[in-house]
């Protein structure tokens, strides 16, 4: 039974995030309006409802204002896109180059295997710290502190107070030796296995900390009414990335690949340094007032009105602190949340145990197994991936999440099956000229297929979890999906060897109990508030 109940200002709150596409949502606060409740009782628990007053002052939504484009935003936008582009080459790196680097360095399969676990070791190192370094000392400083060598780990022994009150913006400058600059040339000069394990390990541990920034401080400069596009952006330029990864990796050295990814790094940083304003929310959080309103202004433009936007940042603040501190990590382990968590978890598992990682970064060792010329099916590859992105940026907000998500995780299901079936064929006579093709064809779907879904799961994320949970919440997340990923990517290899058929047929059943899992667990969470995203889980 459904009750007309008023609903208070809506907040959608940070989501971190560690994903090829992850994709995290800041919703504006906007105006009381009425919804319908989907609580079963009048008088039931109500989820986290946030006070306004100061937005019902306001003629006009703040979120449906249009705001200037400025160079200092769109610089800001350019400077993310570098870093997602590094991100992107990262992730694609070891499946191109596998054969060169293995014929170069002469180490084994096995050894190599153990260079692109080490990309997912970092991942796991990085999901763990970078949302509380982040929300510590700023968007901005964490872009470059995540390219430090040297110094990372000193930020890492000291509590958050320690952090707040010791490291400020000179000191972060001074940090030059970057994490994803270091691992690069690390890589590019690498002589044997343990220099390549170290930089794998070092731009693994950059990237899901930039992965968890980039579209965080996009999603918060941003005006409202262009935010979906923007983060959009950043996804679309990690996925052309990766596409431009196997592409060009399949025909240029591997150390000079490395190199491109140093180069996109520097950019940004250079651009981050002298160009590009902290967070304006990150500096209210932190209580810099002056700041926070200098740098909202120099994002909108010099003439612009910005006293609406403040007041609604401000608003947000205030109820952020005032969970914060009633807040504990114990509370996501609530019956309440239970179905979140599930979902949450299931949804990033699911992706891993689809083979991403397999597919991913041993494309080669496939294609080599199948008989089909690296070079033209890295391309195919490539073109599949770009397509998909481009679909998802698309329809994001036309179809919804929960079509997209079914729509990619079916064809990743076919993908796994065509596969599959073209290592079957191998074994008769007659099929060898067939089952390249099939192989191709599977991996095209496959990858294809990802890339429609692949950042769907933590934009849900970002949107089921109430805020005195969603850090807690989403660092859990970040372990499952990095921990299911490390499992994927340690064991392709030897699966392969086991049954190259038996490998495909269970990443293509885990993606059929994907499709059930979407189809029973995972609502559709477009267009709807928080509040009524989380009566839905919480009220059942």
């Amino acid at each position: 039974m459904h009750h007309r109940v008023k609903r208070p200002t809506e907040v959608v709150a940070v989501g971190l995030s560690f994903s090829h596409g992850a994709v995290i949502r800041m919703g504006m606060i906007k105006r009381e309006r009425e919804q319908t409740s989907f609580c079963g009782e009048e008088g039931g628990t109500q989820p986290l409802l946030l006070p306004s007053s100061s937005s019902q002052d306001h003629d006009v939504e703040g979120g449906d204002r249009n705001v200037p484009l400025t160079p200092t935003f769109l610089l800001s936008i350019f400077a993310v896109a570098c870093g997602s582009f590094s991100t992107g080459c990262t992730i694609g790196y070891t499946s191109p180059v596998e054969y060169q680097i293995i014929e170069e360095l002469g180490i084994s399969v096995g050894q190599y295997t153990v260079s692109g676990s080490m990309l997912v070791v970092g991942g796991l190192v990085g999901s763990l710290v970078g949302g509380k370094i982040t929300e510590q000392i700023g968007r901005k400083r964490v872009r470059i502190l995540t390219r430090n060598g040297h110094k990372f780990f000193w930020f890492l022994v000291y509590d958050k107070e320690s952090v707040t009150r010791t490291v400020n913006f000179v000191q972060t400058i001074l940090v030059l030796d970057v994490l994803f600059i270091v691992g690069w040339l690390t890589i590019a000069s690498a002589k044997g296995p343990l220099q390549l394990d170290v930089g794998m390990l070092l731009i693994g541990i950059a990237a899901p900390i930039n992965l968890y920034l980039s579209p965080m401080f996009v999603a918060e400069i941003t005006p409202s009414n262009l935010r979906g596009a923007a983060v959009s952006v950043t996804q679309l330029i990690m996925f052309c990335s990766v596409a431009f990864a196997f592409t060009v990796g399949s025909l240029i050295s591997w150390r000079a690949l490395a190199l491109i990814g140093a180069t996109t790094c520097l950019v940004q940083l250079l651009f981050t340094i002298f160009l590009i304003p902290e967070s304006p929310r990150w500096l209210a959080k932190m209580g810099k007032e002056k700041e926070f309103e200098a740098a909202l202004l120099q994002l909108r433009g010099g003439n612009a009105d910005i006293s609406w936007e403040v007041d609604e940042i401000k608003e947000y603040t205030k109820t952020i602190h005032s969970i914060s501190k009633n807040s504990s990590i114990l509370d996501m382990f609530q019956k309440q949340y239970a179905i979140p968590l599930i979902v949450g978890n299931g949804l990033l598992m699911f992706q891993q145990f689809s083979g991403v990682n397999a597919y991913t970064m041993y494309t080669g060792a496939i294609f080599v197994s199948a008989g089909i010329p690296s070079t033209a099916g890295f391309l195919a590859v490539a073109s599949f991936q770009v397509v998909g992105a481009f679909l998802t940026t698309a329809l994001l907000d036309r179809c919804g999440r929960r079509p997209l998500l079914l729509a990619g995780v079916t064809g990743t299901c076919l993908g796994g099956l065509l596969t599959t079936l073209s290592f079957i064929l191998q074994g008769f006579e007659g099929w060898s000229r067939v089952t390249p093709t099939l192989t191709l064809l599977g991996v095209m779907i496959y990858s294809g297929s990802f890339a429609v879904w692949n950042g769907i799961p933590w934009m849900i994320i970002a949107e089921i979890f109430p805020l005195n949970i969603k850090g807690s919440a989403g660092t859990m997340c970040c372990l499952s999906y990095n921990i299911s990923a490390l499992m994927v990517s340690s064991s392709f290899q030897t699966l392969l060897q086991w049954s190259p058929p038996g490998t495909f047929f269970i990443y293509a059943s885990a993606s059929f109990i994907g499709i059930v899992f979407v189809s029973k667990l995972v609502p559709e969470t477009t267009g709807k508030s928080l509040e009524e995203l989380q009566s839905t889980f919480t009220h059942k």
